[in-house]
C-alpha cells in the first residue's frame, strides 16, 4: 500500500477550485472534496464529471497479431471503395 502524500499551496487549491467551478456545476464544498479525491489534479475531476475515462492502449501479443489486423485493414478499406464505386457506376480508380 502506497501513501501518495503531495504538497500543494493553498493559492493553487483556490485556483484549481476557481477552474472546477467554472467548467462544472459544483459548489465550493464539492470541488475541494472531489480536488482531495484525486489528488488536487483538476483535469481529472473535470474529465470524472463529463464521465470521460482514460482509454487502455491495446496490447500487441504478437507480431502475427499485429500482421493481420493490418492486414484486415487494408482490406476492408479496399472493400469500402469497391463498393462505392460499384453503387455509383464508376469504373474508374481514382
Amino acid at each position: 500500500m502506497s501513501d501518495n502524500i503531495s504538497f500543494v499551496e493553498s493559492d493553487q487549491i483556490d485556483n484549481k477550485i476557481q477552474i472546477i467551478l467554472r467548467q462544472t456545476d459544483y459548489t465550493e464544498e464539492i470541488a475541494r472534496e472531489k480536488l482531495k479525491e484525486f489528488n488536487y489534479d483538476h483535469v481529472l475531476v473535470i474529465k470524472a464529471y463529463f464521465g470521460i475515462t482514460e482509454k487502455k492502449p491495446q496490447v500487441i501479443e504478437s507480431l502475427n497479431q499485429e500482421i493481420y489486423k493490418q492486414m484486415r485493414y487494408k482490406l476492408d478499406g479496399v472493400i469500402r471503395d469497391y463498393n462505392f464505386r460499384k453503387e455509383n457506376n464508376d469504373t474508374k480508380l481514382k
